[in-house]
């Protein structure tokens, strides 16, 4: 069956994606209405048909990444180096802002709005916009950006890639997920060319999205502050700028520019936290942080498998399981790429409990100052969700905090640096996938970098129907990428007790050639 049927299935992988890409660009600009049903259509489909799939395959993802971490397994140093090819603090800014992205800025001070007013099915008995509502608020945000949304992001299916990649020579791609099971079958085969082309569509569809969501949000933004009109130029003309950011730092390499956007974004998110908390509600957010976390570790199972109002988890919970576990593969290989020398523990406890940890801290201090000032002023930030979205919940929320003039421009600068993060990592991902190596061609990052950019102006050319239907895309992509994460499930273990034995053999040797010296 997976015979080798193709010496040069390699270059089905750039063929796929492109002309997929290419496709759906002419079908949202020919028939845009009849485009946006169509994936409603699938969208609705897809996650109604896998979403209990997704939650047992975020569930089991992480508990059994914590098994392998806890246990004797988790000493092993990964990628054939002692020690780390990264700082700590370089490699957990890369790791953090790749997956924050511009979801850590509007989606943090957005949605625990949303569940304050409309609380969620496992806390539907709660009287909304009341205090009460708080702590189910935040805890339910906290699951969508907690430990299973990482753990899928880069824990089983980095240690999968790190094992075939640098312990067996194996291309650093997607297809390399399946090597502990089926070995090199699917190296040259046409259906590895498949696996990685749907890996870098449902990436590629999860990082555009956000690039050309985050355009409008700045010219909406820009309008509030200064007046003048969000047009489609503005738009524009914000998105090539955010594409030239992240295209510069792109194509001068991961040792360069990514380091130094990673560097920044956590300088300026630290320093913007501190603004938040000092200039916020300061005993709130603590207060409601440490009720709010307890409050999700005691219901994360039941929030976690939660299926009692399909229509609800279709926009909330699923739709963020399958844009994570579409992101995940690309993501693995990025985290793979720079966790050399790492051990699996500190992989383990480091994506998938720390980082979720600080990104709950921060949910709660945006999130939180935004539900204290509706509980102090009810309107204040709710009216200005209803009226315009996401982008109005974190300037309606800075605007009544002292220094909001500061506060304003630099939480605007903060996302798009974020996102321009997101974008360079993500080209760079996906330039590995198709070159099949750890350091591919500047040329071929600056390609990537620049055609998700090129797809995000024609989606906003479109009209907004293009990119809320690409929003929807996401969930659809997820399907395939998600029946590959979960043979990882399978690889993982099988990749871990390898690298074991291979440890062993090492030190035998060692011990042998000392003996024999003496």
């Amino acid at each position: 069956m997976f015979k080798n049927s193709n010496e040069n299935s390699d270059k089905l992988v750039p063929t796929l994606t492109i002309g997929f890409i290419l496709l759906f660009l002419l079908f949202a600009l020919v028939d845009l209405s009849t485009f946006t049903a169509t994936i409603q259509t699938m969208f609705m489909s897809a996650s109604t048909m896998f979403g209990l799939w997704w939650q047992w395959l975020m569930i089991i993802t992480f508990v059994l990444a914590l098994i392998i971490a806890m246990s004797s397994y988790g000493k092993i140093k990964m990628g054939g180096e002692e020690k780390p090819t990264f700082g700590t603090f370089k490699w957990v800014a890369m790791i953090m802002c790749t997956l924050l992205a511009g979801g850590g800025v509007f989606w943090s001070a957005a949605e625990p709005i949303f569940h304050f007013i409309t609380p969620s099915p496992t806390f539907s008995d709660v009287k909304t916009g009341t205090l009460a509502a708080v702590t189910p608020a935040l805890s339910q945000s906290f699951l969508h950006w907690g430990f299973l949304a990482w753990a899928v992001l880069g824990t089983l299916s980095t240690i999968v890639l790190m094992y075939a990649h640098y312990n067996c020579g194996v291309k650093l791609r997607p297809r390399a997920l399946l090597y502990p099971i089926l070995g090199n079958k699917l190296e040259n085969h046409w259906l590895g060319s498949v696996i990685d082309a749907c890996s870098i569509i449902a990436v590629a569809a999860g990082t555009i999205g956000p690039i050309g969501f985050l355009a409008t949000q700045l010219s909406y933004s820009l309008t509030v502050l200064t007046g003048l009109e969000s047009s489609l130029m503005s738009q524009i003309g914000l998105l090539s700028m955010i594409v030239a950011i992240y295209s510069v730092s792109a194509f001068t390499g991961m040792d360069k520019g990514l380091q130094w956007l990673s560097r920044m974004n956590v300088i300026g998110a630290v320093t913007l936290l501190v603004a938040i908390l000092v200039l916020g509600p300061t005993s709130f957010i603590f207060t409601e942080f440490g009720l709010a976390f307890g409050s999700y570790i005691q219901h994360l199972p039941e929030m976690s498998l939660s299926t009692t109002d399909p229509a609800w988890n279709s926009w909330w919970t699923w739709f963020f399981w399958g844009w994570f576990i579409g992101f995940a593969p690309m993501m693995a290989i990025f985290i793979a790429r720079i966790s050399k020398g790492r051990s699996i523990r500190e992989l383990v406890i480091t994506v998938a409990i720390i980082a979720p940890i600080a990104t709950n801290f921060w949910f709660s201090a945006l999130g939180g100052t935004g539900i204290f000032l509706e509980l102090q002023t009810p309107g204040s930030i709710s009216g200005p969700l209803q009226e315009a979205g996401l982008p109005a919940v974190l300037l309606a929320s800075l605007e009544q905090l002292p220094l909001s003039w500061l506060l304003i421009p630099a939480f605007l600068v903060l996302t798009t640096t974020f996102v321009a993060t997101t974008g360079d990592s993500m080209a760079y991902s996906i330039a590995m996938a198709v070159e099949g190596t750890d350091k591919p061609s500047r040329f071929q990052r600056l390609f990537w970098a620049l055609m998700m950019g090129v797809v995000a102006g024609v989606l906003l050319i479109a009209g907004d129907g293009g990119l809320n239907a690409l929003q929807s895309f996401i969930v659809i992509t997820a399907v395939p990428v998600s029946i590959l994460l979960g043979f990882a499930l399978i690889s993982a273990p099988i990749a871990v007790l390898r690298m074991k034995s291979a440890e062993q053999e090492n030190q035998s040797e060692a011990v042998n050639q000392k003996t024999a010296t003496v």
